[in-house]
């Protein structure tokens, strides 16, 4: 089944936005924390009440300010605050994936960084599990080559701790310079769902700069992967008007 909507309401507010996606026959939603997580538990459980209501699937994105492989142990236990506050919030949502950037290489060596977040994410679904939230962790591939998060540092760590993964394909784009959608779906074969990213963006030799509006001859070759290939796969689209773009991919997937 494909799931399609956008990150956040548009700034209608998550309840008004809500609505306005079942109007526009969407069926997914991505609540963006990315900024902080400022929800009550209650609004938390009449918000899920509400997108069950209207088979609309939820999911989390946790606050930017994230990194696993800090240096600083202060800096970690926050960044580890703030995923098990997104996901407290996802559990009474009814949210399953929870969405983040894992961290930074700064100068450490590749190796010595996944070790590291390795352990992190496995501590964090311990106490997930311990607390009998039914969500499952999504780390993101990240858009700069400087970040930590290509398809295959996650996918590794899909299976050495049994998270789950993102796949930003803007993101693919922008920390490749080009993307092979026959190589990422190979890749990305024996995931039964694929929570996924994408929108249109703006990068250089560094990587990403900025989410722009989805062109359409961008979408296209995704679009025409994902038919070929009859994936189960939510889209949640990031760009300045989500709602709009997940319109424009909506035509083109379910039409």
């Amino acid at each position: 089944m494909i799931h399609i909507g956008p990150a956040g309401s548009g700034g209608l507010g998550n309840e008004k936005g809500l609505e306005k996606i079942h109007e526009l026959d969407l069926n997914a939603m991505e609540i963006e924390f990315t900024y902080g997580v400022r929800m009550a538990d209650d609004q938390a459980k009449i918000l899920g009440e509400r997108a069950r209501e209207l088979d609309i699937g939820l999911s989390v994105h946790c606050p930017y300010y994230i990194n696993l492989a800090s240096k600083e142990k202060v800096k970690v236990q926050a960044s580890k605050k703030r995923v098990l506050d997104s996901s407290k919030k996802a559990h009474f949502l009814g949210a399953k994936y929870i969405v983040f950037h894992a961290g930074f290489y700064q100068d450490r060596s590749k190796k010595d960084t996944y070790d590291i977040i390795k352990k992190e994410i496995k501590d964090l679904i311990k106490t997930i599990k311990s607390n009998k939230w039914r969500v499952v962790l999504a780390p993101e591939i990240t858009g700069k080559a400087s970040q930590f998060g290509s398809i295959d540092k996650l996918l590794r760590l899909r299976k050495d701790t049994g998270c789950e993964i993102c796949v930003d394909f803007a993101h693919i784009l922008a920390r490749d310079g080009c993307i092979d959608y026959d190589d990422v779906f190979n890749k990305l074969k024996g995931i039964p769902h694929i929570h996924a990213h994408f929108s249109g963006i703006e990068f250089t030799e560094k990587g990403e700069k900025r989410h722009i509006i989805t062109d359409k001859k961008v979408l296209l070759p995704l679009a025409k992967k994902i038919l070929e290939q009859g994936t189960d796969i939510t889209i949640i689209n990031e760009s300045p008007d989500p709602i709009g773009d997940s319109i424009k991919t909506k035509k083109l997937l379910c039409n």
